[in-house]
């Protein structure tokens, strides 16, 4: 039983990551074919798509009565996007920021972290904070699509051109048929929705053999697992040169995680939120995001995060880990 529940959860992790790719790809060549804008692609269509598994893994655990995970599994994969994600990344190649539409996300993220730590300083994630939550991330959306819409493509070497727009332009397909993306949008969905059921069961069942509280399933397994779509999506873009997106997806998929994937679980199923998640989680999470900040801007404003940064962060991230091991073994 606890051999083939580890296998679900690793092949559960892998189509995770293909079903997402999948999904992606699709999506963004159906938008494509329908004459959206690559930028409003990529902020919005991409970033839901990467976001996908934990939203689909968080509302199947509120659902199966597993709310812990969903908990879990939001604020670990922030925790994950920058400390895994990014800091692996950048030790691969470091990371350079240049688009202005990053910077006007950074300040975003903070505003929406200070709203979701405020709904839950009253020990409960409730209905009303998943309404809230939810209002929130439809706006996000809205907010991205009219910043979208603002921005225009350009040559990026002209002096302050934002290259975001053709980053995104550039990594879109542009020769999928319209039947084909439509196929694969389809298809990823269907993969994601299997998957994550998957490694949900998995993950479940590995928690009740070791006697390992769902919490800390959903910050460690789950969470490093829906993770590994914006690690592939991140190393791929910082390999073809486009640091932006990079950085983009883990700071969109960042936001996502707060108003969607943590705002699912309290729709669904309401619960007194964990006394650790406010003690030890969240701050840790605001801690990462602070420090990515401080390294992507740096002293001397350089916007540039290098392999001691990217390193800074991994050890950060499995610091965390053994944190949670030690937190779990007394």
């Amino acid at each position: 039983m606890l051999w083939s529940s580890i296998l679900a959860v690793l092949g559960g992790v892998f189509l995770l990551s293909w079903g997402a790719d999948r999904f992606v790809t699709g999506a963004a060549a159906t938008a494509r074919n329908l004459g959206v804008s690559p930028l409003i692609i990529g902020l919005t269509i991409v970033g839901f798509g990467t976001s996908a598994p934990e939203m689909l893994v968080s509302a199947m655990a509120a659902w199966a009565g597993n709310p812990g995970i969903a908990i879990g599994n939001a604020l670990g994969s922030n925790i994950a996007n920058i400390g895994l994600v990014l800091g692996m990344t950048a030790l691969l190649s470091p990371l350079t920021i240049r688009s202005q539409t990053l910077q006007r996300e950074f300040p975003l993220l903070f505003a929406i972290m200070a709203l979701v730590v405020i709904l839950l300083l009253d020990g409960e994630l409730s209905r009303l904070d998943g309404v809230i939550m939810l209002t929130g991330f439809c706006l996000l959306m809205y907010w991205l699509i009219s910043l979208a819409r603002r921005e225009h493509t350009c040559t990026p070497k002209k002096s302050g051109c934002d290259p975001l727009p053709d980053e995104y332009a550039e990594s879109i397909p542009t020769d999928m048929s319209m039947g084909s993306a439509m196929f694969w949008v389809v298809a990823g969905l269907l993969i994601l929705l299997l998957s994550s059921r998957l490694l949900l069961w998995g993950a479940i069942n590995v928690a009740q053999s070791f006697g390992v509280p769902d919490l800390i399933i959903g910050l460690t397994i789950v969470a490093i697992g829906t993770s590994l779509p914006e690690l592939a999506a991140s190393i791929t873009s910082v390999f073809k040169g486009e640091d932006d997106i990079a950085i983009g997806n883990v700071l969109g998929s960042n936001m996502f995680n707060l108003l969607a994937v943590l705002g699912l679980p309290g729709l669904i199923h309401p619960l007194a939120t964990p006394a650790d998640v406010l003690t030890r989680d969240y701050p840790i999470m605001v801690v990462f995001t602070l420090l990515l900040f401080a390294l992507a801007y740096g002293y001397n404003g350089t916007r540039r995060i290098g392999r001691v940064a990217g390193g800074v962060l991994l050890t950060g991230f499995f610091a965390y880990l053994g944190l949670l091991f030690h937190a779990n073994s007394m």
